[in-house]
């Protein structure tokens, strides 16, 4: 009887425990208190943090690799969700059947603005390069200025897995971040007198012109840059949806239960890769310090193009909406609302914002395609 109570008691975690997993779980009560309390993306902080808190037990089964005859955990079986590349395109699906592309088709020129934001993702790849980093792994990094977490996790299962961890948690947290990294940034950059720029009315786009753009954009792009295919066709598939009329059904599918259901599993299997051994390293530090860099320059190279279509339009475009050009949607574009109507209480700049933000997101996809296919 003793010694099957000693055995029990190795067998528990308290007999097990170790400092670096305590530590990961402190982090994860963390993340949980920013996603509950404070709201900081809710939707993907809470099951990232949680799966996270459960890998992080001492002898936690629950990432078990199958061996001898026995099955693995069950984390394990849907993280081949990342692993096989299916859960961020699907993601892309949802975003696609939320999302109104109307003030992109309306002002198309807003599309420099989002490609303007991608700066920071080759300018933190090429300094990921600088101190060390493979260039699989740099392109997972720099990948984290899109502000995009289901791109950077796509192209991180794809180019560096045993990124994914931290790649992840850095996109993710600096998504949920938007409304404290931005202002201070869009302030320095923009006088008083830009941040109160009214814009003119966006024209009204019409039914044949929503359901021809996303047929159009992915003929083009997947002709220039197929690598690209699996996150744009299925985002431009899901705003199809949205605009066609014919698949109501579909699009709420789309927006509702299969996205809520890929949502779930893959913030536990992204938290469940945060295990202590992956996480808590030197090269973790240089990733979250790289991403925040990337995000940063995104947004800063965002609002200076924003500056340069201001000067070039007459002072017709409010600088402030090139800030939306990383792909955080729609929270970028409410930090230019809100920073512009601290300005001018009667401005309204979310509708305009909108068109450089779905760019982003266009753009941030075609930079994972550029590195898929060149890497």
């Amino acid at each position: 009887m003793e010694d099957n109570f000693l055995h029990f008691i190795s067998q528990t975690g308290f007999a097990n425990v170790e400092l670096s997993s305590l530590v990961m779980m402190v982090i994860a009560l963390l993340l949980l208190y920013l996603g509950i309390a404070k709201k900081y993306e809710p939707l993907l902080l809470v099951p990232i943090a949680f799966g996270m808190l459960l890998v992080n037990f001492p002898l936690s089964p629950i990432m078990g690799l199958p061996e001898n005859g026995q099955p693995g955990g069950l984390l394990h079986y849907l993280y081949l969700g990342i692993e096989l590349g299916i859960y961020p395109p699907l993601i892309f699906l949802g975003i696609g059947a939320l999302t109104d592309f109307s003030p992109l088709i309306s002002n198309p020129k807003t599309l420099l603005l989002g490609a303007a934001a991608q700066i920071g993702i080759f300018g933190t790849f090429l300094g990921a390069l600088a101190l060390g980093f493979t260039p699989f792994e740099a392109g997972s990094i720099g990948i984290i200025g899109g502000a995009d977490g289901p791109t950077a996790i796509y192209l991180s299962s794809q180019l560096a897995p045993h990124l994914l961890g931290a790649v992840s948690v850095a996109a993710y947290s600096y998504m949920a971040l938007v409304p404290m990294i931005q202002p201070p940034i869009m302030r320095l950059l923009t006088t008083k007198k830009e941040r109160m720029i009214v814009m003119e009315e966006l024209r009204q786009t019409s039914k044949t012109e929503k359901i021809l753009f996303p047929i159009i954009v992915i003929i083009i792009s997947g002709m220039f840059l197929p690598a690209a295919l699996p996150l744009l066709g299925m985002l431009m598939l899901g705003n199809l949806f949205r605009e066609c009329g014919v698949t109501e059904r579909l699009s709420k599918a789309s927006q509702n239960e299969l996205n809520n259901i890929i949502v779930i599993f893959l913030g536990l299997t992204v938290g469940a890769k945060c295990s202590a051994y992956y996480f808590l390293t030197v090269e973790t530090i240089q990733i979250i310090v790289l991403g925040l860099i990337a995000f940063c320059i995104g947004t800063a190279t965002g609002v200076i193009m924003g500056k340069i279509m201001c000067k070039a339009t007459g002072g017709k475009v409010n600088p402030l909406i090139g800030a939306a050009g990383v792909s955080a949607v729609p929270m970028s574009a409410r930090v230019c609302q809100t920073v512009g109507q601290k300005e001018n209480p009667s401005n309204f700049l979310l509708m305009f914002a909108m068109g450089p933000n779905v760019g982003g997101v266009i753009g941030s996809a075609i930079a994972a395609g550029i590195f898929l296919a060149v890497l």
